[in-house]
């Protein structure tokens, strides 16, 4: 009679060999060394999509969807936008920098887009713009380049950067839930991580 291997048939865990849990935002010589990157390889549509998803703090599925108008008064990106969350169904107003309006024109320049179209189109046939796999699979990339373990960063770690380094500088947690657009605070202090970070911060700066 044939034996059944128990070990062999077991399940494997989906997380096995995953690290899981709340991806780290990036440090600013992490954002700049992949700016200068795009720069140098003169990747137009990149800077302009990391750029405006560091500025924004969208969600993958909203940043992938947005269009020309959604960030553009005429033919000049605006100071500032208003997005309607695909998740709250709420609307979330966040801030353009400079330098993200000078990348975003660029790149709608130079792809020839128009008011209607998608923001960052996608390059697969049949799908409109691109989706938030691609995305996921551009900051993977991303933070690859400049050395890091990609396995450890995803789409949300660019969502958490600027929320991150603006609570850090501030420590004005309603600010943040503002930008990100959270119903609840304790959201925010869960997205953010921050209660265990600032203990650890209050503990090293006492000596016994």
């Amino acid at each position: 009679m044939e034996t059944i291997d128990v070990v062999s048939t077991r399940r494997v865990p989906w997380n096995k060999g995953k690290l899981t849990g709340q991806k780290p935002p990036l440090k600013l010589k992490e954002i700049w060394a992949i700016r200068i990157r795009f720069q140098l390889a003169a990747k137009t549509r990149e800077l302009a999509m990391l750029n405006l998803a560091i500025d924004s703090k969208l969600r993958a599925c909203d940043l992938t969807k947005l269009r020309v108008s959604d960030i553009c008064l005429g033919s000049r990106v605006a100071p500032r936008a208003t997005v309607m969350q695909q998740k709250s169904q709420r609307p979330v107003q966040f801030e353009i920098t400079e330098q993200t309006r000078a990348s975003a024109e660029a790149w709608i320049r130079a792809a020839g887009l128009s008011s209607g179209d998608y923001l960052f189109p996608s390059r697969i046939h049949g799908s409109p713009h691109l989706s938030t796999r691609q995305y996921a699979r551009l900051v993977h990339r991303w933070i690859g380049s400049i050395g890091l373990d990609d396995t450890a960063y995803g789409t949300h770690t660019i969502r958490r950067t600027k929320a991150s380094l603006i609570y850090r500088r501030t420590k004005n947690l309603r600010a943040v839930q503002l930008l990100l657009g959270h119903i609840k605070l304790e959201s925010t202090v869960r997205y953010l991580g921050i209660e265990v970070d600032d203990a650890l911060e209050m503990a090293e700066q006492t000596e016994v």
